[in-house]
């Protein structure tokens, strides 16, 4: 591992394992770990899935519009890696999606028009329980090593942690009761992005990270902008605004 690789690697535990102290933002953390996963593995990009307590898989977070899209595929054709991965509890690692056209022909008919040519996927766990997975993406073939195999699997332990913290044990209950907030509070962060992609005419990663930086600047909670901008509290210009007055002091 290089030292610029293993200085990065080190920086987002940090700030990850910082995300869980005390009162944190599940949706924001989750988001972060998407994007540390593109930016140190050997991949173009990354989705989250989590099972509610029915067992049905929703996409949580993703590092781009395009993956969350491919993810929400995937689980409309109900067929795809990160299916696999959460029935079989087990890692899966496609090296050329090529390969499994067969097995997955609508999935890999639209990952590879989204420009994607590998795809790995590593199950999030706590002791027996399948919370979901974490969904890899390569945008040329190739297998991962087992240094980022171990570190996407390490960083899917991080997330398994951050949906029962506070709990002393595990609880089926008390994780199904944290996934449900979860996803309503993706849900509503849908409707977010949607608003600013419409009023400001952003696309809606840029809208995303219009809505991230605004939480960060004024130190909010990411899901508490969210509900302020559906419910109307919070005016889109206003956020709109204060990216543009960010980006306008910068040199």
């Amino acid at each position: 591992m290089s030292i610029d690789r293993e200085h990065g690697v080190t920086e987002a535990f940090v700030r990850l394992t910082n995300g869980l102290v005390g009162e944190f933002d599940v949706i924001e953390l989750l988001s972060g770990l998407t994007t540390e996963c593109a930016e140190l593995l050997d991949i173009a990009s990354a989705g989250l899935l989590l099972a509610d307590e029915r067992g049905v898989l929703h996409v949580v977070a993703a590092s781009s519009e395009a993956t969350r899209l491919l993810e929400v595929f995937q689980l409309q054709r109900e067929q795809g890696p990160c299916l696999d991965c959460f029935r079989s509890g087990q890692p899966v690692s496609v090296s050329s999606l090529e390969e499994r056209r067969s097995t997955w022909p609508q999935f890999v008919e639209a990952a590879t028009s989204a420009g994607f040519a590998s795809v790995h996927a590593v199950p999030m766990r706590l002791q027996s329980n399948i919370l979901g997975t974490l969904g890899l993406f390569g945008s040329r073939p190739g297998a991962l090593d087992d240094d980022d195999l171990e570190l996407a699997q390490a960083l899917a332990h991080v997330a398994s942690i951050a949906l029962v913290h506070g709990s002393a044990l595990p609880d089926p209950a008390a994780i199904g009761a944290r996934l449900s907030s979860t996803l309503r509070n993706r849900a509503g962060l849908e409707q977010a992005k949607g608003l600013l992609s419409h009023v400001g005419a952003l696309d809606m990663d840029q809208a995303f990270s219009v809505l991230r930086r605004y939480a960060r600047e004024h130190s909010v909670p990411l899901s508490q902008v969210t509900d302020a901008l559906v419910h109307r509290t919070l005016d889109a210009r206003t956020v709109l605004a204060n990216a543009a007055e960010i980006r306008a002091d910068k040199p």
